[in-house]
């Protein structure tokens, strides 16, 4: 019995052992392009990375604990295959560590804002290339006083909670710290996404805020929105309604876009609308199109061409590296060619 039951004891740990599998991917994506913008009688040509997805590399795993519960990191930075990253490389994009199972998920680090997410998601150009939806910052921040990118993309230092997958609802609930010396508030956020996918139909709405800013300025944030989309065959039209507040600030997001399966790729378009609130004649209005041909499953050929018109106080601009903010009340056009490769 005594044998029986040390041998009972040896299979079971090496069982154990077993299911304490671990795994690391290396991923990435590498995206150039040539492009011209041009404002006001002047332009700029050349190599610009990201007109079809961010360029990036990183590394994540994942560990089996057992009894349902897996352990992950997940370690990304941006690229620039136009320069090979001469300024330096950092995992800027995300820093994570990970604790998931039957309850959800328990996410450490840096990492995308739930507000942020829920905006890419319900937009045709995603955050990438010149007809991103380029949204979080809504407020002209050089008119309004403010401090760029006081309502960040990202946050560091945050604790996220999403939701497990159950009957297509999911969500998130993010805190970032500010950990500020002299006010652990300032700089610190809040935001939360809850949505419902099933069969053709996907909508989501997401609510944040922002305290003091980056800059310890003293400029509080909220921003909310609501997206939606709805497959029908080979179109998929979208819709995605935003809006940015900062003390005395507003600025509202409307965009209706439309994505379509067309020979081997994808037709991409959005029209969006930017109002701004509390100063007149500030608005601008975006129009894209573009059209990504699939060479494979991880390589595509894209083009793009988007046209930003600004109202007489309104300066904004596309979204590119060759891109620079215009004067205000101009126009700002650009087209992109560009070589996507994911690994």
């Amino acid at each position: 019995m005594k044998r029986q039951f040390l041998a009972f004891a040896a299979l079971t740990a090496a069982a154990g052992a077993m299911a304490q599998s671990s795994s690391v991917t290396l991923f990435g994506v590498a995206d150039v392009s040539v492009g011209h913008v041009s404002t006001a009688g002047k332009s700029v040509s050349g190599l610009a990375s990201g007109g079809s997805a961010s360029s990036r590399l990183g590394f994540r795993g994942e560990e089996d604990l057992g009894a349902g519960l897996k352990a992950g990191f997940w370690l990304e930075g941006g690229l620039d295959p136009d320069d090979g990253n001469a300024e330096g490389f950092g995992f800027d994009r995300r820093s994570t560590l990970s604790l998931s199972g039957a309850f959800g998920e328990l996410r450490l680090g840096r990492d995308k804002t739930p507000t942020f997410l829920n905006m890419e998601h319900f937009h045709p150009f995603a955050d990438a290339g010149l007809g991103a939806v380029n949204g979080h910052n809504l407020i002209d921040d050089s008119a309004a006083g403010t401090p760029d990118g006081s309502n960040p993309k990202r946050v560091s230092n945050s604790v996220s909670y999403l939701l497990p997958k159950m009957d297509g609802v999911y969500g998130q609930l993010t805190h970032s710290f500010g950990e500020q010396a002299d006010d652990s508030r300032l700089s610190s956020s809040t935001a939360v996404r809850l949505g419902y996918a099933a069969g053709a139909l996907d909508v989501g709405a997401a609510y944040g805020s922002v305290r003091g800013g980056t800059a310890a300025a003293g400029v509080n944030y909220r921003n909310f929105n609501i997206g939606a989309s709805y497959k029908l065959g080979a179109f998929t039209p979208m819709l995605l309604v935003a809006s940015e507040r900062g003390d005395g600030s507003r600025v509202d997001l409307y965009s209706v876009g439309l994505k379509m399966a067309l020979g081997q790729g994808e037709l991409r378009a959005a029209y969006s609308m930017f109002e701004d609130k509390n100063r007149g004649d500030a608005d601008s209005q975006r129009l894209a199109l573009g059209y990504g041909y699939q060479l494979s499953k991880r390589t595509e050929v894209y083009t793009t061409v988007a046209h930003m018109r600004n109202d007489a106080l309104a300066a904004r601009a596309l979204d590119s590296s060759l891109s620079r903010t215009p004067n205000a009340g101009r126009k700002v056009t650009g087209y992109e060619i560009g070589l996507r490769h994911n690994f």
